[in-house]
């Protein structure tokens, strides 16, 4: 008995070291659509529009936005683990420290723009695989991400996150966030890229069974 309750610890360990392998692999992605400078994404979008006519700056409204994004994840049931916490904590970190290190003049070929944005979005998606795996839960907008795309399970997760980019960027638009035209590439071209990534790898992430925080702190406790 005290061999598998080791043996478990040891998974889980081994879980969050895989959470931030594929943290890693996204912040990247995160980094190439930045490099891209064709256009802010739609999250990024409504983040400077709620900035626009709140006393909030952008990191603060983002802040906001990722704390109220949880909020709608325990709504719809989604489970909050120490993936959705290494997320918070790192990833954000991970895609500075990728800023930090590029040795690359800023970007001004609109042509170069949507081919990285476009191999960012690859490495998104296989990051987000690669960390989903672990189950241990996922970061607040891939927690929303699958909530609402379990609740359309019949629309193809690309598609769910397509229909939920449009919306944000709608918003984001409405409050008078800018928008350029990697926002429209980000919108249409993220959630389709990770469709065929997933559809080679054959990965569907509303079929994982993830782990909370507390039923992981019991096993570790144990």
């Amino acid at each position: 008995m005290q061999h598998i309750k080791q043996h478990k610890k040891i998974q889980i360990l081994v879980q969050w070291l895989q959470i931030a392998a594929g943290l890693l692999v996204f912040a990247f992605g995160v980094h190439l659509t930045i490099y891209a400078n064709i256009g802010l994404a739609p999250w990024d979008c409504l983040g400077m529009g709620i900035a626009k006519h709140t006393p909030l700056n952008y990191g603060l409204s983002m802040t906001v936005m990722g704390v109220v994004i949880l909020f709608i994840d325990l709504a719809l049931k989604e489970r909050i683990g120490f993936g959705t916490i290494i997320d918070a904590l790192a990833t954000g970190n991970f895609v500075q420290i990728f800023n930090d290190l590029n040795p690359f003049p800023e970007n001004h070929k609109l042509w170069l723009g949507i081919i990285v944005m476009l191999t960012g979005f690859v490495f998104m998606a296989i990051g987000m695989w690669i960390y989903m795996c672990a189950r241990q839960c996922c970061g607040p907008r891939d927690a929303l991400l699958v909530g609402l795309g379990k609740r359309m399970p019949r629309i193809p997760i690309g598609i769910v996150e397509i229909i939920q980019w449009s919306l944000v960027l709608c918003v984001g638009w409405l409050l008078g966030g800018p928008v350029g035209i990697g926002t429209v590439i980000s919108t249409l071209g993220a959630g389709a890229v990770m469709q065929l990534v997933y559809n080679i790898i054959r990965f569907e992430p509303r079929k994982l069974v993830h782990r909370d925080v507390i039923e992981t702190a019991r096993i570790l406790w144990q």
